[in-house]
């Protein structure tokens, strides 16, 4: 027993030690940079056949299972940028950014403030039963979305948010659009999902959540003209919460930012 912890010991040095920090740190970072997204689960699945595949090939020799893989990784790679498109290409939006991979806190003080006033405001809006529909950007760039509506760059306040969803004002058809602390634009018309809606209730406004959620990372908050109900929606996904829980969501939402 000795001996075998001997010749370990003489196999890792500090390259192999180095060798297997960055490998970690690759998966450490693709993990990051997944995190949030439908994609997180398959990448999971991948890394998890990847280990089992290499740790197979190091333990016993088969050399029809060593053909095959040699073979199939061309298709892996190029298969990979297709299923994950959406993914890398906020990837790659993170690394323009001054800190693209860690997470990159603001002023607190500042971010409660404009989660109270979003907050109060929904509630005001639900209990109404006023519709109304706000885009929260994250690593996304909405350009696209907020050039085609009223341009604003106001701070978000309460009276500001229920003014522009208030019924037969000029702003209150579409959607308004916060990155941090400012309401950049209203009036936004958002891309519609071309899934089914499981619930009859569901209207125009949630999807046109739905489908901006598909196609970013922002966070979309919806109030039901018809029922009053608040939903959230990222990543595809829709559920509806109450006013209490749309401030832990908002909160963890903006610490990721």
């Amino acid at each position: 027993m000795p001996d075998v912890f001997a010749s370990l010991y003489r196999l890792f040095d500090w390259r192999n030690l180095l060798d297997l920090l960055l490998v970690g740190l690759v998966i450490f970072m693709l993990l990051r940079v997944f995190r949030g997204t439908q994609a997180l689960q398959l990448l999971r699945g991948i890394l998890i056949v990847a280990v089992v595949i290499a740790a197979l090939r190091l333990v016993i020799d088969l050399p029809a299972f060593n053909w095959l893989v040699r073979n199939s990784l061309p298709m892996i790679v190029f298969a990979i940028p297709v299923i994950f498109q959406p993914e890398l290409r906020r990837a790659l939006e993170r690394l323009g950014r001054s800190a693209p991979l860690w997470t990159r806190r603001g002023d607190t003080t500042r971010t409660q403030g404009v989660i109270n006033e979003v907050v109060r405001a929904v509630e005001f809006m639900a209990q109404r039963r006023i519709g109304a529909l706000l885009v929260f950007q994250g690593v996304t760039p909405l350009g696209d979305i907020t050039d085609r509506g009223v341009r604003l760059d106001s701070e978000v306040s309460y009276e500001l948010l229920t003014t522009i969803f208030f019924p037969n004002t000029a702003l209150h058809d579409g959607a308004a659009v916060l990155a941090g602390d400012r309401v950049v634009a209203a009036s936004c018309v958002l891309p519609l999902t071309d899934r089914e809606l499981s619930d009859s209730q569901m209207g125009t406004r949630h999807r046109a959540a739905l489908g901006v959620s598909e196609q970013s990372d922002a966070l979309v908050v919806v109030v039901s003209e018809e029922t009053g109900r608040i939903s959230v929606v990222r990543n595809g996904r829709i559920v509806r919460i109450d006013a209490r829980r749309l401030r832990t969501v908002l909160s963890d939402f903006y610490s990721t930012l």
